[in-house]
This record gives structure tokens, C-alpha cells and sequence, in this order.
């Protein structure tokens, strides 16, 4: 007979950034986190995560109303059912509640690592098994004071820990922000793959403007230049340039996909798990991208390290980044709430082993900065 769910808990915890973290729409000082935990019949516990960027600055999902959504109408339909049938819960969850995503998110993470501890395997083989064990990590510059971020960046190539840097811009003045960029790339030349994330802040004209500078400064790529419901425009920018679009907030899941394939749309895609309502989910959306010949990009709502993990069993599955990744979240968190780490070297990070996502909490830390 298999196990039912017992208890399902949603969690505020709220760490402390290293340093202000920069976006066009807020700056970031402490990362708040939902840690969900299940546990079943046989005593067995599985670990999932909520995160957004920012508040309801970034998204239509808080903290507070995430908890909220998993406390008072997620918990009362998964009590009792049976803890392996991810399939009909999914459903179920669907069928009562529109959207919130990043819940969900957090629901299928845990429910799938409570799966593969009772099976004894990773997360990364109940989604077919990983073809790759590292993968790259790219490293966000987001102080906004030029050296500061060369510096950094320098510093970061040395160690081995990041070669590829994406910049957070859009909040100043459309030059101000080419030359601040510009310098950056010049003085990291042809040893650093340098990107830029608007997040949503240029109209099509001042994108046309700026990707037209920034092409010409050698940037790689240019994520969410403009609003996020304009499929039109990233279609007839990523048409006139040959510097590549990163869809990012225009994309929640595999319809959405496939509606910006339609419009004309070529370049790439912000894989996120929160976003597409679990790791499940944003497999759907990447077979739909990799149908229409646009390229994969791991992305990150800079969780802590077991949303990060969940992602990385994800990314693992697929046989081509053509971007690599963005899944730094733990390293911008002055601590964590976990018992081992995540591991970073060579510009990248480990997979993470043993069964379902292979991560154990921290009871101390995470009490420590468990919302009082």
C-alpha cells in the first residue's frame, strides 16, 4: 500500500544578500525564501521551494501569498492522498486553482523528491537520467558601479568560478547604461561572455536603440528588453538583429512557448521552474522551444539551494544549454539552510547526489532564519 501525505508545511525564511542586489524595478538586500515540506505516511520528508525576485515588485506571486495559497488551499487537498500519485495531483491542483505557479512549483519539487527517496534515485532519473553531472553557472554584476563590477568579474574569472557575467540594467538612462556596460566588456575582452538583463524596461524603440549600441559593444545577448505581454516586438527585434533575445518574464509555460515560436520569435529561452509550475512542467516548455529551434537557458528566481538543486536535476535531463545557466542563487545568500552545500568550481556547479534532490535541511539554520 503506498504512503499518504501526512503534513504539508510552507516556511518563511528570509537570509541576508551579500550586497544590494540591482533590477530595473527594486534592489534587493535580503532574499525571502518558501521552504515546503511534506511528509508521508512512512516518515519519509520532501524538500521543495518558493522564491520570487523582488516582491510583488517582480511578479504577481509574494511570499506571503504563497504561503498562504499552499496553508489554506494546497494543504487540505493533498492531506491524505497518496504521496506517489504526482500525476493526479498535479491535476487536482490545476483543476482548483488558476495560475500561481511558483506554489505549484514548490508542491511538485516536493512531492517529486519525497518520490525519489522512497525509490532510492535521484530526482534527475525519475525525469529519464542526467546527461551531464556539471553545469556551467553564469555570475550577475549587479553593484551598478563600473570598476566594482570589473573587479569583480576579474576576480571571479581568476578563481575559476564564473567566466560568463549577465548585467542587470534598464533603471538608468539608456547610454549611461551602454557605457557602463561597454566599459565592462572592453575590460574583460575575449576571456568573459558578457550578457545584459532589462527586465522589461525599454518600449520597442529605445530597445532598437540599445541593442543596436550594445551589439556593437560585443554583448552576447539581451534578456526581456521589452514588456512582457509584447510577443510582437521580441519577435521583430530578435528579426533585426543578429545580437540574440533572451525570452524571460514573456514566458511562464509550454503554451506560451509556443505562442512566441509563432509570432516569429528566434533566439532563446529563460528556463524557469517556478515559473512553469514545477520541474515537471518546464520539461514541457523546453521540448516546445527545442521544436522551434530556440535555444535553452537554465534561469533562476534566485533560489537557495534547494530550489537550485530542483532546477539542476531539470537542466541535467536536457542534451543541449546552448546559454548554460544562471543557478548562482546560493552564492548570493550571505548563509544557507542546508546541511551540504551546493558545489561551485570550474564556472560551474555539481549535480547534486542521492536520492530525490539529495539535499538535507539544516534544523539549526533553518530555525535561525525562520519568519518569526
Amino acid at each position: 500500500m503506498s504512503a499518504t501525505i501526512e503534513s504539508v508545511d510552507a516556511i518563511l525564511v528570509d537570509i541576508p544578500t551579500i550586497r544590494p542586489h540591482q533590477l530595473s524595478m527594486t534592489t534587493m538586500g535580503v532574499q525571502t525564501m518558501v521552504i515546503v515540506r511534506i511528509k508521508d505516511s512512512d516518515g519519509r520528508e520532501g524538500l521543495g521551494e518558493a522564491t520570487t525576485i523582488g516582491g510583488l515588485a517582480y511578479g504577481p506571486e509574494s511570499p506571503e501569498g504563497i504561503k498562504l495559497t499552499i496553508d489554506h488551499y494546497f494543504k487540505p487537498q493533498l492531506l491524505g492522498q497518496p504521496a506517489d500519485a504526482l500525476n493526479t495531483l498535479r491535476v487536482a491542483l490545476n483543476r482548483s486553482s488558476r495560475g500561481n505557479n511558483l506554489a505549484k512549483s514548490a508542491i511538485e519539487t516536493a512531492l517529486l523528491d519525497l518520490f525519489g527517496k522512497r525509490l532510492n534515485q535521484p530526482l534527475a532519473a525519475l525525469l529519464g537520467g542526467a546527461l551531464h553531472t556539471h553545469l556551467p553557472v553564469l555570475w550577475t554584476l549587479a553593484s551598478g558601479d563600473t570598476q566594482r563590477d570589473i573587479d569583480e568579474a576579474k576576480q571571479l574569472i581568476a578563481e575559476r568560478r564564473h567566466c560568463d557575467f549577465k548585467l542587470k540594467i534598464g533603471s538608468r538612462a539608456l547610454m549611461d547604461d551602454v557605457r557602463h556596460v561597454a566599459a565592462i566588456k572592453a575590460a574583460l575582452g575575449d576571456q568573459a561572455s558578457v550578457r545584459v538583463d532589462v527586465n522589461q524596461a525599454w518600449d520597442e524603440a529605445t530597445a532598437a536603440r540599445g541593442m543596436a549600441e550594445l551589439q556593437a559593444a560585443g554583448i552576447d545577448l539581451v534578456e526581456q528588453p521589452t514588456p512582457l505581454k509584447d510577443f510582437s516586438a521580441l519577435a521583430r527585434l530578435s528579426a533585426k538583429f543578429h545580437i540574440p533575445i533572451l525570452a524571460d518574464e514573456s514566458l511562464a509555460d509550454a503554451t506560451d512557448m509556443y505562442n512566441l515560436a509563432a509570432a516569429g520569435f528566434s533566439g532563446a529561452v529563460a528556463l524557469k521552474i517556478a515559473k512553469a509550475g514545477g520541474p515537471l512542467r518546464v520539461l514541457e516548455q523546453a521540448a516546445v522551444a527545442r521544436a522551434a529551434g530556440i535555444g535553452l537557458y537554465g534561469g533562476t528566481m534566485l533560489e537557495g539551494t534547494i530550489g537550485t538543486a530542483a532546477s539542476l536535476h531539470a537542466w541535467s535531463t536536457l542534451e543541449t544549454l546552448h546559454w548554460g545557466t544562471e543557478m548562482f542563487g546560493p552564492l548570493l545568500m550571505k548563509d544557507d539552510i542546508v546541511v551540504q552545500p551546493l558545489k561551485f568550481h570550474d564556472n560551474g556547479v555539481e549535480l547534486p547526489t542521492g536520492p530525490g534532490l539529495g539535499i538535507e535541511i539544516d534544523e539549526d539554520k533553518l530555525a535561525r532564519y525562520q519568519r518569526k
